[in-house]
């Protein structure tokens, strides 16, 4: 089966090609919203992006996969959660290609997707999934019929303090990549809040304290510390859930994941534990419109399908709330 998967959840625009018959992703082309510099992605600008993008996305897509459009045998797509007018753009164009190609739907839950194609791309078969990006932060794992989230933030994601930090600093977007260059520099470690909250976390006090601290301290040390304390709060409740759970495998994804010092925070704790450590190529990590076809394909081998009724988004629809046919 040729299933075709759109990701539209937030600032990337996605289209992902999977052969679920070989196993097999075909093409993952996908583009990116930047917003100008000292300025937060505004989700309307950011569904904007999309629909300019998405006619060549589409084209790309499907060259670099070496098949016509006529030979979808599935359209998948980000149903939620996300930005509402982000994801209705992902399922406009759904509902689209399946009409005019009449193939079946199948809206897909985002953060599942990504624990999935992980586990197409890489050897896990059962494990925790430290989930971090801009939009989501969450420890899930599989137990008694369900995705199960074992601990979250309470209120902003991690990538989402680096990125208010960094414009807080005039600093350019995304703020994760050019904090954790600044943060190689750093020198003194500056206390920080460490907010951890049984299996949760809390990063906005976090963000104002080192707010704060822009312009009394160097801008290298408050990077450093920044993240030292917001990874070691996420190691800390990961691995206790690993523990609670008995998982000896760790996934690490989104688009945090490509952080080196939270990669060998989680290595090192992984090691200490005899667990075993993975992190999907970072095109696999980041929004990417592969792990939706990935999920699509799964789910709809199980039987799942999405009716044209049914395909609104749910920009609040949570790991938990999904019933796992396919395990």
């Amino acid at each position: 089966m040729i299933v075709l998967g759109i990701e539209s959840t937030a600032h990337t625009f996605g289209i992902g090609i999977y052969d679920s018959k070989k196993n097999k992703i075909l093409s993952n082309a996908k583009h990116m919203f930047k917003p100008p510099l000292g300025i937060g992605m505004l989700p309307r600008e950011a569904s904007e992006h999309h629909y300019k993008e998405c006619d060549k996305i589409l084209k790309q897509a499907l060259e670099t996969a070496k098949i016509k459009k006529e030979e979808i045998d599935l359209i998948a797509f980000s149903q939620g959660p996300g930005l509402g007018a982000c994801l209705r753009v992902g399922a406009s164009i759904a509902r689209f290609l399946s009409l005019e190609l009449k193939k079946p739907l199948i809206g897909v839950n985002h953060c599942i997707a990504h624990l999935e194609v992980a586990k197409v791309t890489t050897p896990a078969k059962d494990p925790i999934m430290l989930y971090v990006s801009g939009g989501n932060t969450q420890i899930i794992a599989f137990d008694e019929g369900k995705y199960r989230v074992f601990g979250e933030t309470q209120d902003i994601p991690v990538g989402n303090l680096f990125d208010v930090f960094a414009r807080n600093a005039g600093l350019p977007m995304p703020g994760g990549p050019v904090i954790e260059k600044l943060a190689l520099k750093g020198r003194e470690y500056i206390p920080l809040p460490y907010a951890v909250k049984g299996m949760d976390v809390s990063f906005s006090g976090i963000l104002t304290t080192a707010s704060k601290m822009i312009g009394k301290k160097k801008i290298e040390d408050i990077s450093y510390s920044l993240q030292e304390t917001a990874y070691s709060m996420l190691v800390e409740v990961t691995e206790r859930a690993m523990a609670h759970c008995n998982k000896k495998e760790l996934v690490l994804a989104g688009g945090v994941a490509a952080n080196k010092r939270l990669r060998q925070m989680c290595d090192t704790m992984c090691k200490e534990r005899e667990a075993r450590f993975f992190v999907p190529e970072f095109q696999y990590c980041c929004d990417n419109g592969a792990m939706i076809a990935v999920l699509g394909a799964i789910e709809h081998e199980a039987g799942v399908e999405t009716k044209l009724k049914d395909s609104r988004i749910k920009t609040k629809w949570r790991t938990d709330e999904v019933k796992v046919s396919w395990i």
